[in-house]
């Protein structure tokens, strides 16, 4: 199994820490990892990279990881916090001189295409597409898909009010951004992981639903067992170092350049 790094690109909610205007809410502005951008995952192998989701701090997150080229961007769905970056990829497509595989599933590819289409079409030669698409179906779906030499398995998550999002396992790691419950199919090949990133945007302020609280998190993981979970998708009213103080053990808030290795 190949070896990967994965790196929290951002941890924070659609508003991001802090929100305009500097607002911190309950978050300490002297402590770095009370910073977080929109939420989004660098996944890399000895030869692969692969991003999940191009949010609006898509462009300083891959500047401040020093990424010059992907092979690959996985969405988990179409809302505008992990989406309106997508316009970047016209550097990297550039840079390569080749389109940019993306993955996602058959309602956010009409949704992006809606609204990027000059990304998908070419309108001359100052103009080419910029991206290769590869929409996720029901027959792609809890089942591995490889990219260079990383392997990944996509499901279905449910993200409240009728909406829905896709989670990933990578080896031994899972991402589950932007998800309030899971069903049978999804926690079952969440089964056996080491490290789940895991949305808990309503840890303590919310109503749970569109996101996780941590009661539902420790419930879901009462069936996968893995042993750390890092808590992303986190909004200004949860200060870090409050977090690790209140969190039982394996629990942890996740913070933008967390690097997280494992096959």
């Amino acid at each position: 199994m190949t070896d990967i790094t994965i790196t929290i690109l951002g941890c924070g909610d659609s508003a991001g820490v802090p929100r305009i205007g500097g607002d911190w809410g309950n978050c300490d502005p002297h402590n770095s990892r009370n910073r977080r951008t929109r939420p989004s995952i660098l996944v890399q192998s000895a030869t692969t990279t692969i991003v999940v989701d191009t949010g609006p701090d898509f462009h300083q997150q891959l500047t401040r990881e020093n990424i010059k080229t992907v092979d690959a961007v996985l969405y988990t769905h179409a809302h505008s916090d992990h989406v309106v970056g997508m316009d970047d990829l016209r550097i990297l497509q550039g840079r390569n001189g080749k389109r940019i595989p993306i993955y996602l599933d058959a309602l956010t590819h009409a949704e992006l295409h809606s609204r990027f289409k000059y990304l998908f079409e070419e309108f001359s030669s100052y103009y080419p597409a910029v991206v290769d698409v590869n929409v996720i179906d029901e027959t792609k779906m809890n089942q591995s898909i490889r990219i260079g030499d990383i392997d990944f398995i996509v499901f279905e998550q449910d993200h409240g009010q009728g909406l829905s999002s896709l989670g990933f396992r990578f080896g031994d790691i899972g991402y589950s951004t932007d998800m309030r419950d899971l069903n049978e199919n999804a926690l079952n090949v969440l089964k056996g992981i080491k490290t789940w990133v895991a949305d808990c945007a309503d840890y303590s302020h919310g109503t749970g639903a569109l996101h996780s609280t941590l009661p539902n998190l420790q419930r879901l993981n009462d069936t996968i067992k893995a042993p750390q979970v890092y808590l992303t998708h986190l909004k200004m009213f949860f200060d870090y170092d409050a977090m690790c103080r209140n969190l039982p053990a394996g629990y942890l808030p996740a913070y933008d350049g967390l690097k997280i290795s494992g096959p």
